[in-house]
């Protein structure tokens, strides 16, 4: 063999084992300089997570709403006076559009509208968004549990199945973003069972 033709199998190699080891070398950098990357895969903001403690009272019923009743569904939650301006309406119809949007898995997907008033929701708007569960909250210790930016009537809120408020979504998120998150939530549940 001459001399050249061991030079390029060496080349090629070299090469192949540089490649193979790339990974390696990689991680065990970005590790070392403790490097990480900006960007995250949710759209939501994912905030510190903590198991919803307070109560209020079931509109429908009258009974105590606890986030246990929750356990087992992913929850959207939004805060609200029962007058339901505009924005509010916005709200409440974005959650089931992006429940809706969940196709098969929708069943997993609760919607929550904590009223944080005395005013009792007009018939047209519980009808048009029936199946959201009306929980009344003014006054109770529940509604200090949801952090916000300027204010909680901004954001629509994620409870995971345990119970635990983990994510909050800006005020007029993109459905488009949001439908993806949830759908990407449930996938990921789905396999820890």
């Amino acid at each position: 063999m001459s001399n050249e033709k061991v030079l390029i199998s060496r080349f090629k190699l070299i090469l192949l084992m540089l490649v193979i080891l790339s990974p390696v070398v990689a991680s065990y950098f970005l590790h070392t300089f403790n490097i990480r990357p900006d960007s995250t895969v949710n759209y939501g903001e994912l905030i510190d997570v903590r198991t919803l403690q307070g109560s209020a009272t079931n509109l429908s019923d009258n009974t105590i709403f606890r986030s246990r009743q929750l356990r087992g569904q992913w929850a959207l939650l939004t805060i609200d006076s029962g007058e339901c301006d505009e924005h509010c309406q916005k709200k409440l119809y974005l959650m089931r559009q992006v429940r809706l949007a969940q196709h098969t898995e929708k069943d997993r997907v609760e919607r929550v509208w904590l009223i944080n008033d005395d005013i009792q929701p007009d018939a047209e708007i519980m009808h048009q968004y029936e199946g959201t569960r009306l929980v009344l909250a003014k006054g109770r210790t529940l509604l200090e549990e949801f952090p916000a930016v300027n204010s909680q009537l901004d954001h629509i809120y994620v409870i995971d199945p345990m119970g635990n408020l983990m994510m909050r979504y800006p005020r007029d998120p993109e459905p488009k973003k949001m439908v993806d998150d949830i759908k990407r939530l449930l996938k990921l549940s789905h396999m820890e069972h």
